[in-house]
C-alpha cells in the first residue's frame, strides 16, 4: 500500500473539520446552555457524536479497539464517506465485482467516480488475476469486495482477500453485511497486518435493527480519524444508538435468533430443491437463498398475487430470485404459495 495521505484527497487532508459543542465539552455538568438545544423534552438533547457508550460494546463483542471503530448511519453512509475521502470527482477510480451490492455503483455515480465492474465467475468467485490490469493504475483508489455477497450469498476465501490486499496499492473495502451468519469467514484478523484494509458491517441484518440504520467501519486510525473528519456531526441518532446498546446487551438472543435463521436456511433450501420450476439452489452463508427458476419473472409475478414478496434479480442474474429466510411459519406460507402456483401451472399444460 502506498502512503495514505497520498491516496487521500488535498482537500479532505486540508479540511478543518466541524467542532460541535460536544466536540469542545465531553463531560458531565449540571446545566448545558452551549448547544441552543430546547430545555424541554426527552429527545431534546444532542447525542453523543462519537457514540461512545456503543462503541465499547461493539468492540468487547468484535475484539476490535474503539480507536479502530467507526459508527455510521447504515453501512451504506460508510461506503458514500469512503468515496469522498479517497476518490477525487472526476479523475479518480473505483473497483467492484458483479454481481454484487448495488449501492457501491450508486455511491460511485454520486460521487462522480468512474467504476470498473470486474465479473465474477460461473460460480460467483472472484479470480484474483482479474484485478491485475488495475494495480498499477495509481488513479484507482477504492476496491469493493461483498463477503458473504449480495445477492449469491457466498464468501470470499481468505487466501484470495489476502492476494488481494497484496496486490493493490489502494483501499481494499470489505463489506461484511451478513458476516454474523457466518463470523469464522470475517477477515478482522487481516487487520493489523494490511492498513489499506477497511471491513464495513451493519446491525441491519443478524441483530435485527434494519429500521435503526447502525453500520459499523473497522480499519486503522488513521482511516478512522478521517471518517471523523468528513462525517456529520450528529451522524446516528440516541435512540437508534440506545437501541443498537440495547441488542448488545441481549447477546444470547440474538445467537439463539441467528441460529433460527440458519437452521430454516437449511431446511428451505432442501424444500425449494423439490420443485419443478427450481433449477438451482445456490448454498448461501447469508440470510437468504439465491434461487434459479425457469420463469423467473412469472414465478415473482405470481408470488406477488399470493401476497409474498422476494426480490426479483433476473434483471442482474437470469433466472434468479432472491429469498430472505423468513419465520418459520412465513417460510411455509411461501412454499404453500409455490405449490399452489406449480399445481395451477400443471393444469394449464
Amino acid at each position: 500500500m502506498k502512503d495514505l495521505t497520498k491516496l487521500v484527497r488535498q482537500n479532505i487532508l486540508d479540511l478543518d473539520p466541524y467542532k460541535s459543542a460536544r466536540d469542545e465539552y465531553t463531560g458531565t455538568a449540571k446545566v448545558f446552555l452551549d448547544a441552543n438545544e430546547n430545555p424541554y423534552g426527552t429527545l431534546n438533547r444532542y447525542p453523543d457524536p462519537y457514540q461512545q457508550e456503543l462503541k465499547q460494546l461493539i468492540a468487547e463483542n468484535k475484539k476490535v479497539g474503539t480507536n479502530k471503530l467507526f459508527i455510521g448511519n447504515g453501512s451504506d453512509e460508510i461506503i458514500d464517506l469512503l468515496f469522498r475521502v479517497f476518490c477525487n470527482p472526476g479523475k479518480d477510480k473505483a473497483v467492484v465485482f458483479t454481481p454484487s451490492y448495488g449501492m457501491y455503483s450508486i455511491s460511485a455515480a454520486i460521487n462522480q467516480v468512474e467504476l470498473f465492474k470486474i465479473p465474477l465467475s460461473e460460480s460467483f468467485s472472484i479470480i484474483p488475476e482479474s484485478i491485475q490490469p488495475f494495480t498499477a493504475d495509481d488513479s484507482v483508489k477504492l476496491l469493493y469486495i461483498c463477503s458473504p455477497n449480495n445477492p449469491t450469498g457466498n464468501c470470499v476465501s481468505p487466501d484470495i482477500l489476502r492476494s488481494i490486499l497484496d496486490a493493490f496499492n489502494g483501499i481494499v473495502v470489505v463489506d461484511e453485511a451478513y458476516i454474523d451468519f457466518c463470523p469464522e469467514q470475517s477477515c478482522i484478523n487481516l487487520l493489523e497486518e494490511f492498513p489499506n484494509l477497511v471491513i464495513t458491517q451493519t446491525m441491519s441484518k443478524a441483530w435485527g435493527l434494519a429500521s435503526a440504520r447502525i453500520g459499523i467501519g473497522m480499519a486503522n486510525e488513521q482511516i478512522i480519524a478521517l471518517l471523523n473528519k468528513v462525517k456529520p456531526p450528529y451522524n446516528v441518532s440516541g435512540p437508534n444508538q440506545q437501541a443498537a446498546i440495547n441488542a448488545l446487551n441481549k447477546r444470547d438472543l440474538n445467537r439463539s435468533r441467528i441460529e433460527k435463521i440458519i437452521e430454516q436456511r437449511r431446511q428451505l433450501a432442501i424444500e425449494l430443491k423439490t420443485f419443478e420450476q427450481v433449477l438451482e439452489v445456490y448454498p448461501s452463508q447469508a440470510n437468504f437463498l439465491l434461487v434459479r427458476f425457469r420463469n423467473a419473472q412469472k414465478v415473482y409475478e405470481d408470488l406477488i398475487r399470493e401476497e409474498v414478496v422476494v426480490r426479483n434479480r433476473n434483471s442482474l442474474i437470469e433466472g434468479c430470485i432472491r429469498i430472505s429466510i423468513g419465520s418459520e411459519n412465513e417460510n411455509k406460507k411461501l412454499l404453500k404459495a409455490l405449490k399452489k402456483i406449480e399445481h395451477e401451472e400443471s393444469i394449464i399444460y
